[in-house]
């Protein structure tokens, strides 16, 4: 007999398996993992309700780290399995790990085609810029100019910017975090499970060994607060160490200011709405950077509310179904014109 019970809170133990985890020794997906974990134990999800699948690459690893269902899939096909496991199981939370390789070239098209859909999944998009496992290709975000072992003498094209596709593709939540900062980024993975609808969360990760430091200009202590600046919905787009700067408008870029300078008060500081359905300045808070004299957004940067594909598709089955009484193939069969056979 069913019975309604109240789940005991759960620790972030309770989704670790017993696999030993075989990532390099200070690579960023240790942190990612971690967070992933910390997230769901605030959750409260259930193990047995959770499905967390992946492609090929460093970070598709992690399904064997957790206590969930998991399903180590091919290269860049990890949103097309998700999108099956979510819309066959619309009860289980479904997690995608991939990385900027595996998502952003081979996996392109479904990773745009999930977004654009707005299936229920939680895609964590973990980029440090190049192809570790395959040891150390230039990657689609990796910087013009970078050199790697496919480029000796520099990339000579310009890199994707995950913003730009997900926002494209009409997304309706996207994150980012680094790895460096596992506070902000399990709150942001928490936001992420909340959302109803594909949430897009970029971790700014190091491969220590193919490409270190590559995000080194943001995530040092010393100059972090001041390069980078973490949004909150409905609160001042404050940052810096005194977090005395803010971003203004100016014209129709955005602009950051010392507070109490050049004219400038607390008034003419923006508010944070990741709410809005525009995604104008959305789009422009994500593609904020150093190049334009402005510090990297971190947090939610956007998160509106949307139909889902894999709810709309459950609506349409239990509609047809509550119309049509067939319920066995032997009925449907024997419902149209039969010829009996002598």
């Amino acid at each position: 007999m069913d019975k309604d019970l109240t789940l005991a809170p759960r620790a972030a133990k309770d989704y670790k398996s017993d696999q030993y985890v075989r990532w390099c020794p200070g690579c960023g997906d240790h942190a990612l993992l971690s967070c992933l974990q910390k997230a769901m134990a605030q959750l409260n999800i259930e193990p047995h309700k959770t499905a967390v699948i992946s492609g090929i690459g460093c970070s598709s690893r992690l399904p064997y780290y957790m206590n969930t269902y998991g399903f180590h899939t091919i290269h860049g096909r990890g949103a097309a399995v998700a999108t099956g496991v979510k819309v066959a199981n619309p009860e289980l939370s479904v997690w995608l790990a991939t990385g900027d390789g595996d998502c952003l070239a081979i996996g392109g098209n479904h990773f745009i085609h999930a977004v654009r859909r707005n299936i229920d999944l939680n895609i964590l998009l973990l980029n440090n810029k190049i192809y570790g496992l395959t040891k150390g290709q230039y990657s689609p975000t990796s910087e013009r100019g970078a050199i790697t072992k496919s480029s000796p003498f520099g990339t000579v094209e310009d890199p994707f910017h995950p913003v730009e596709l997900a926002i494209g593709a009409r997304g309706t939540f996207f994150a980012r975090g680094i790895d460096v900062d596992l506070a902000n980024t399990t709150n942001i993975l928490v936001e992420a499970a909340k959302h109803k609808g594909a949430s897009v969360v970029e971790v700014l990760q190091n491969c220590v060994i193919f490409n270190d430091n590559v995000h080194k200009d943001i995530v040092d202590k010393t100059y972090r607060a001041d390069r980078t600046i973490t949004l909150k919905h409905g609160e001042k787009m404050i940052f810096g160490a005194n977090m005395d700067k803010g971003l203004v408008v100016d014209g129709w870029n955005l602009k950051a200011v010392t507070i109490g300078q050049d004219g400038y008060t607390m008034d003419d500081v923006l508010v944070h709405d990741a709410k809005t359905k525009d995604n104008a300045l959305h789009l422009k808070l994500g593609l904020m950077s150093a190049e334009n004299e402005l510090p990297v957004a971190l947090g939610v940067i956007r998160d509106v509310e949307a139909l889902s594909y894999d709810a709309e598709v459950e609506r349409l089955i239990k509609d047809e179904q509550a119309k049509n009484p067939i319920r066995k193939l032997t009925d449907y069969l024997m419902s149209k014109d039969v010829w009996e056979v002598k």
